[in-house]
C-alpha cells in the first residue's frame, strides 16, 4: 500500500480526475436514448425505491471516510440513524484488515478536525479497530482513546462497541483507566457530574472494571467518590450536587446553582419543574442551550407574559441575548438550529412529551432577527451554484425528517435564502415537472419567499429538471444543489444520466447534491460517483455537510 501522509487509506481516495471512466461514458451516451425514471438505468445496479422509480444500490467499494463523515458507506448521509449497522461493517473490516493503523490515523484527524456532523462514525470505526485489529492496530487504537473520546458520553459509547465484539482484557482495562488520569482535573470533575450514566454505563462501572491507580490526589478523590460515593470538600462541584439533593428550600437550591454553576444534567429532576431553577440556569446559559429548552422554560412558568417579575425579567434575558449579534455570531450557532427552535416555540407545544405553552409575541420576534443575525455564521463556498427547488404539490404538506414539526417547503425557502445570503453567484429555479426561473436576494425575508414558492408548480416531481435547465442554457456551475421531499418519480431522463450529459457537454466537473428531506432511505445520485452526494432527512448538520462535500 501506498504511503500517504495526510492520514487517507490510499485505496480509499476517489480522484476527481477519474469521475468518466467506462461506466460514465456509457452512461454519457444514453442521452440520445433516455431512460424513463421509472425504469433502471441500463448496465446498472439500480433498484426500485418507495416513490416507484429507481435509484442506486449501495456501493460496496466507498469507504472509511465516506463512512467517518456521513455515516454510511454509500456517499448519502441520513440524518435520522439511530444506529449504526450491519451494512457498514463489512468494508470497515476490509479497511481494518488491510491497514489498521492507517484507519486509527484517519479515524483521530477526522473526529478531531471537525469535518464531521457527529462523532458517532468515528467512535463506532474506532471499536471495531481496538475489537478486530491485529496487535498493533488493537494499541493504536486504545492510544487514540483519549482523542477521539472527549466526553463521557463519548467514553460509553466507545466502551460498548468493544464490549459487544471484545469484551474486556487488560489492554482495554488499562486504556478505560488512563482515559481517566489524562483528563485534567477540574475537566474531569465536570464530565464526571455532566455525564454520569450513558449507553447501560455509568463511570462507576468503567472504574471498577479498569481499577486504575490515580494519577494525582485529586483525581483520587474524584473515584472515592464515583466508587465509593465519599464526597470531599476539595471536590466543588460534587459538593454542590450533593448539596442541591439534600435542599428542601427553593431558595437554598437556587443559591447553590448560581454559586456553583453546575451543568443542568447534576440538577435532581424535581428541581427542574421550578422556574426558579431555571432562572438561575438561565444566567450563564450558552445560547444553543438557551434555544433548546425555550419551550421546557415556558411550560415552568418562567418565560410568560406576565405580572410575575421573574417572569418578565426572563423573558428580557432571552430577548437580550437573541437579539445581541455579537453573542450570536460568536456562539456559530447555524441558521437551521434557529429556524429549528422558533417554529417548535411558535407551535406552543412540542412534538414528543405532554405540555403546552403560550409562545410570548417578544421571543419569537428576537428568534426570527437571530435566524438572520446568524447567516454570518455560515462560510461561503465560493461555488457557482445551482439551487433547484421542489415546488411540487406534497411539498407544503409534508414534515422534514430531523427537524421535529418544520415542513419541506420552509426548509427549502430557508436554505434558498441563507444561500443566496451567503454565495456571490447564486441560480435559483423552481422544479415540479417543468422548470421555474426565481429570483431571490439575500436581503428577502423568509416568509416572502414561502410564498413564492407556494406560488409556483404544484405538479410532480422530476429532480432532472434543475440540471436540464442549466444545460438548455449553457450555465456553467460547479455544483447542483437539489431540495425535495422525497425521492424522484417522474421525467424520461435520470439525474445521474443528466448531470454526466452535463458535464460532458459544458466540460465541467459539476458536482450534484440531492437532498430528499423527508426521506430515511436511498436517494437518486449515483452512489458509484464520487462528485454525487445524497442527503436522505435534514437538520442543523446537513449544510455543513455540502459545505465539506463542495470543498473536497
Amino acid at each position: 500500500m501506498m504511503n500517504n501522509a495526510c492520514g487517507c487509506l490510499h485505496f480509499l481516495l476517489l480522484p476527481v480526475t477519474n469521475n468518466v471512466g467506462e461506466k460514465k461514458v456509457k452512461l454519457n451516451q444514453l442521452w440520445k436514448n433516455a431512460t424513463n425514471q421509472r425504469q433502471p438505468l441500463p448496465e446498472s445496479n439500480q433498484v426500485r425505491n418507495n416513490a416507484g422509480g429507481y435509484a442506486w444500490e449501495v456501493d460496496l467499494g466507498t469507504m472509511l471516510n465516506r463512512f467517518l463523515i456521513l455515516g454510511s458507506e454509500n456517499r448519502t448521509y441520513y440524518v435520522s440513524n439511530k444506529k449504526l449497522t450491519q451494512e457498514n461493517v463489512t468494508n470497515l473490516l476490509r479497511a481494518i484488515r488491510e491497514d489498521g493503523e492507517r484507519v486509527v490515523q484517519t479515524i483521530v484527524e477526522v473526529s478531531q478536525s471537525g469535518r464531521a456532523p457527529k462523532n458517532d462514525p468515528a467512535l463506532f470505526a474506532l471499536g471495531l479497530a481496538a475489537s478486530f485489529g491485529n496487535d498493533a492496530t488493537r494499541r493504536a487504537a486504545l492510544a487514540a482513546m483519549p482523542d477521539v473520546c472527549r466526553t463521557g458520553t463519548h467514553l460509553f459509547q466507545f466502551v460498548e462497541v468493544c464490549n459487544s465484539n471484545r469484551g474486556w482484557g487488560r489492554a482495554l482495562r488499562r486504556a478505560v483507566g488512563d482515559w481517566y488520569n489524562a483528563q485534567d482535573p477540574a475537566r474531569l470533575e465536570y464530565l464526571l457530574v455532566k455525564y454520569q450514566n450513558r449507553e447501560g454505563w455509568s463511570h462507576r462501572d468503567l472504574l471498577r472494571l479498569a481499577h486504575p491507580r490515580a494519577k494525582t490526589e485529586q483525581h483520587n478523590r474524584l473515584f472515592e467518590w464515583v466508587v465509593r460515593g465519599k464526597v470531599s470538600p476539595e471536590l466543588p462541584l460534587v459538593t454542590a450536587m450533593q448539596s442541591l439533593r439534600e435542599v428542601k428550600s427553593l431558595n437554598q437550591a437556587t443559591k447553590i446553582l448560581r454559586k456553583s454553576k453546575l451543568p443542568r444534567e447534576a440538577i435532581p429532576t424535581e428541581w427542574l419543574s421550578e422556574a426558579q431553577v431555571w432562572e438561575a440556569l438561565l444566567g450563564t446559559m450558552p445560547i444553543t442551550a438557551m434555544i433548546r429548552n425555550l419551550g421546557t422554560m415556558s411550560k415552568v412558568g418562567l418565560l410568560t407574559k406576565g405580572f410575575f417579575r421573574s417572569s418578565s425579567r426572563a423573558v428580557r434575558t432571552v430577548v437580550s441575548e437573541l437579539r445581541n449579534t455579537e453573542r450570536v455570531r460568536k456562539s456559530r450557532v447555524h441558521p437551521i438550529a434557529l429556524l429549528a427552535a422558533a417554529n417548535t416555540y411558535a407551535r406552543g407545544a412540542g412534538i414528543r412529551g405532554s405540555g403546552t405553552w403560550t409562545p410570548v409575541k417578544e421571543i419569537v420576534d428576537a428568534l426570527d432577527d437571530a435566524f438572520y443575525d446568524a447567516f454570518a455564521n455560515v462560510t461561503p463556498t465560493g461555488k457557482r451554484l445551482l439551487l433547484g427547488l421542489d415546488v411540487s404539490g406534497s411539498m407544503d404538506g409534508t414534515s422534514v425528517v430531523g427537524v421535529a414539526g418544520l415542513n419541506c417547503r420552509t426548509a427549502c425557502g430557508a436554505m434558498a435564502l441563507l444561500t443566496s445570503a451567503v454565495e456571490n453567484d447564486v441560480t435559483h429555479v423552481a422544479f415540479d415537472t417543468s422548470a421555474y426561473a426565481l429570483k431571490i436576494g439575500g436581503n428577502d425575508r423568509l416568509t416572502n419567499v414561502i410564498r413564492l414558492l407556494e406560488r409556483t408548480g404544484g405538479g410532480g416531481t422530476d429532480c432532472a429538471i434543475p440540471i436540464h435547465y442549466a444545460l438548455n442554457r449553457r450555465l456553467a456551475v460547479d455544483a447542483f444543489i437539489i431540495y425535495t421531499d422525497s425521492e424522484t418519480w417522474s421525467g424520461s431522463e435520470h439525474p445521474s444520466a443528466a448531470i454526466a450529459r452535463y458535464r460532458k457537454a459544458m466540460g465541467v466537473p459539476a458536482k450534484l447534491v440531492i437532498v430528499a428531506m423527508a426521506s430515511n432511505q436511498v436517494s437518486v445520485g449515483d452512489m458509484n460517483d464520487p462528485l454525487t452526494l445524497n442527503v436522505a432527512g435534514f437538520d442543523a448538520a446537513v449544510p455543513a455537510v455540502i459545505a465539506a462535500f463542495l470543498a473536497s
